[in-house]
């Protein structure tokens, strides 16, 4: 008898190896395209500029690193409380552009405790100025410099609730990029409160704020104690459910923020640690409707991007079935229109992205596995000679693609 697999898994030995290696390297693919696309675009927004008398950015100002002695002199200075300090500030921040200038400021004295210092002034600008060096910081690839930044999380957090739209999505990238970078980080965020305050902070209205958030969340989930310590606090909390309003609220107006948080469920979903909560929340119906939704946006032309939002809700879905053993999923998920969108969905994607096929294939198999309903659906929608082209291209769509045909196959007799 078939059975369900996990999207993640190959039921046979042979090529498990290869499968996962090709998974890896298609998930990080994603994730650089998702990062270039949604963080790194807001960095650059942020990246020095001259600003013309009517307030549009100029021409980018070059920097360059800044010696032991101008960090100290530029601390005594923009101490000293002058009107100049956001300039000062400004001029530190360009410097912490550079690793090596990171490196000097966190190794200085009480360097650190100034920055704090301004970061949390009463001088919305000076604090604005601050933060950004402090975004700088944590920017860095080395993890001395995150650690170094540790005073800072529990106002970083503080600030989540504060009115300005600029400042929170800054404080929030802060917070990710600190997270990703350090487990010390990580360790004492938790106590500090991050799970309660990202949980108040997703009922934002902003967009920016969201996605923030969004990339918050899934370098927490990411990490190595995240099934144990980070993922039980996060399903005691109202994120799931945010979450996936987010996810399935008008993905053409706020593609960036549905596909963070489609993949933030991804990796709650391959935790393992209460799939059955997300069932009963109604996750699965949640995620075909949105599926089903993409397909119709494909038949419109507006199609920019909606490979990085698909692939995550594929591997929920074919996860969940994989592992759910009650009836929930079942009832949820039993729509013919589902095998259609993923039949539209391996034709569009075919070419550009072949990837998007494999997941398509395998929703497909774990939907046909014991289930005759979508069995016979293959059969009356007339599916199969569109399965059966798939022979010709990659070995392992070639085989998932043979699999499907005998389940859609013999599964209706």
């Amino acid at each position: 008898m078939w059975s369900r697999r996990s999207c993640r898994y190959r039921p046979d030995a042979s090529g498990l190896e290869e499968l996962r290696a090709r998974r890896r390297e298609q998930e990080s693919a994603l994730r650089k395209a998702r990062r270039q696309q949604q963080l790194v675009s807001k960095r650059l927004l942020r990246e020095d500029s001259l600003v013309n008398g009517d307030g549009q950015a100029g021409v980018e100002i070059g920097s360059e690193p800044l010696s032991e002695q101008e960090i100290l002199q530029l601390l005594r200075d923009v101490q000293r409380g002058t009107e100049e300090r956001k300039k000062l500030l400004s001029r530190l921040r360009q410097g912490l552009q550079h690793k090596e200038t990171q490196q000097k400021f966190v190794r200085l004295e009480g360097s650190m405790r100034v920055l704090i210092g301004l970061f949390t002034s009463s001088l919305a600008n000076v604090q604005m100025e601050a933060a950004r060096c402090l975004h700088e910081l944590s920017h860095s690839s080395d993890p001395a410099v995150a650690e170094a930044c540790l005073p800072a999380t529990s106002y970083l957090l503080t600030y989540l609730s504060g009115h300005s739209v600029e400042f929170t999505e800054l404080c929030l990238y802060t917070l990710g990029n600190l997270a990703v970078e350090s487990d010390a980080v990580r360790k004492q965020l938790l106590p500090q409160g991050i799970i309660p305050a990202l949980a108040s902070c997703i009922q934002s209205p902003h967009v920016a704020v969201q996605e923030g958030l969004g990339y918050v969340l899934s370098q927490l989930l990411q990490a190595r104690e995240a099934p144990t310590k980070i993922i039980p606090l996060v399903l005691d909390s109202v994120l799931p459910q945010h979450m996936l309003r987010l996810v399935s609220s008008n993905p053409e107006l706020g593609m960036g923020v549905a596909v963070e948080f489609a993949w933030c469920l991804h990796y709650i979903v391959c935790s393992h640690v209460n799939n059955s909560l997300l069932i009963s929340q109604g996750m699965v119906s949640t995620l075909v409707l949105l599926l089903l939704e993409l397909a119709s946006m494909i038949s419109k032309a507006a199609t920019e991007g909606l490979e990085l939002l698909i692939c995550p809700v594929l591997r929920c879905l074919s996860n969940l079935l994989a592992e759910d053993e009650t009836e929930g999923c079942k009832v949820q998920i039993q729509d013919e229109r589902l095998l259609v969108a993923l039949f539209l969905f391996m034709q569009y994607f075919l070419q550009q992205h072949p990837f998007l096929v494999q997941e398509c294939l395998w929703l497909l198999n774990n939907l046909t596995a014991d289930e005759p309903i979508f069995c016979s659906a293959v059969l009356t929608l007339d599916l199969l000679p569109a399965l059966l082209q798939l022979l010709s291209c990659s070995r392992m769509v070639t085989l998932l693609a043979l699999t499907a045909s005998c389940l859609g196959g013999f599964g209706a007799h």
